[in-house]
């Protein structure tokens, strides 16, 4: 079990380092805004003070250190997510792994972001009140099966 588990926090950790790798070439290369985590650690904050859902998370109140919090929140739910697949999936998949059900996996993800965190947020069920709603939902979709690429990737470099 001990191996499983830091199996999966490996892959949690390699899966969201190359997400954010990702999010670099799209700015970068591409001109894509860069991913803002303070908001999400706003977020988070509020969270632990029972709020989940807000209308815009600019206008909640501010947390000095909600930055440092959304980067710290973006990286445990990655872990976590790493620890939960390396469970479902076992030594099995962990000593010969491929990458369907890492992709399975990476796209189910995408339901926590658009169901709780972009409603949270105020942006709506899947960002529905956001400017570009079919933007957002396809660079998720995007982001995730690179999400599912570190995954199946990290699992590789460690069987």
């Amino acid at each position: 079990m001990f191996d499983i588990l830091w199996r999966g926090l490996a892959i949690g950790a390699g899966a969201t380092i190359l997400m954010d790798l990702w999010a670099i070439v799209l700015t970068k290369v591409f001109g894509q805004t860069p991913p803002n985590w303070a908001p999400v650690g706003r977020w988070f904050w509020h969270l632990g003070r029972g709020k989940v859902f807000h209308e815009n998370i600019a206008d909640a109140e501010p947390y000095a250190g909600e930055l440092a919090l959304g980067w710290f929140s973006h990286y445990a739910v990655g872990i976590l997510y790493g620890v939960i697949f390396a469970l479902i999936m076992g030594e099995g998949w962990l000593a010969a792994p491929t990458f369907l059900p890492a992709w399975i996996f990476g796209i189910i993800t995408v339901g926590a972001g658009w169901f709780l965190l972009q409603p949270g947020l105020g942006l709506g069920w899947a960002a529905s009140k956001h400017p570009k709603p079919m933007k957002v939902r396809c660079f998720n979709l995007l982001a995730h099966t690179v999400f599912a690429l570190g995954l199946y990737g990290t699992a590789l470099i460690l069987r």
